[in-house]
């Protein structure tokens, strides 16, 4: 299905509803990436790629590791260390 273009108001509200997505996701750190990946079919890592992919189709080159950063709310080293199991 193809989506028209936002309008401002419609960008505003998604953006919004990232960010609580990233919310919920640091208050279930207990979730392990490989749980949403069969429960949902996308991961934090998915979050993170789609992130830097948006990044970069509008103009803003994007490392993985700070789009990770940005997902994970930490460097996903920090990450991995003290919630990966």
């Amino acid at each position: 299905m193809d989506h028209p273009a936002p309008t401002p108001e419609q960008n505003a509200i998604e953006a919004a509803a990232f960010r609580r997505l990233l919310e919920h996701l640091d208050s279930h750190r207990d979730v392990q990436n490989i749980d949403l990946m069969n429960l949902a079919g996308f991961c934090r890592n998915c979050l993170s790629r789609w992130y830097r992919e948006a990044a970069e189709a509008a103009g803003t080159p994007l490392e993985d590791s700070a789009a990770r950063e940005r997902v994970y709310g930490m460097p996903y080293e920090v990450w991995k260390r003290d919630f990966q199991k």
